[in-house]
């Protein structure tokens, strides 16, 4: 079964940082784009990192430099490095693999004073 488990989100000060994880079964993650994405309530669904099957990664602006995707082939699974987080970063994010639509089930960040 083909599934996408993430992890690692919670409550933390602006400024901090944060590390979440995607464990992911039934594929081998090295041989996919993977992708992070959030969302907030009234919002579309935000891409905010992608990183293609030869490693290489992409982001936007509102995170590029902050923000760090990166793949533990030992551990078939995707992290998302995330620093200097800003209020606007709260939102549930979302582990994504764009072949076949896979979603995990999304981990809450919050950034908050």
């Amino acid at each position: 079964q083909v599934q996408l488990v993430e992890s690692g989100g919670g409550l933390v000060q602006p400024g901090g940082s944060l590390r979440l994880s995607c464990e992911a079964s039934g594929f081998t993650v090295s041989g996919y784009a993977m992708a992070w994405h959030r969302q907030t309530p009234g919002k579309e669904r935000e891409l905010v990192a992608l990183i293609a099957s030869g490693g290489h990664s992409n982001y936007p602006d509102s995170v590029r430099g902050r923000f760090t995707i990166s793949v533990d082939n030992a551990k078939n699974t995707v992290y998302l490095q995330m620093a200097n987080l800003k209020p606007d970063d709260t939102a549930v994010y979302y582990c994504n693999r764009p072949s076949g639509g896979i979603w995990g089930q999304g981990t809450q960040v919050t950034v908050s004073s």
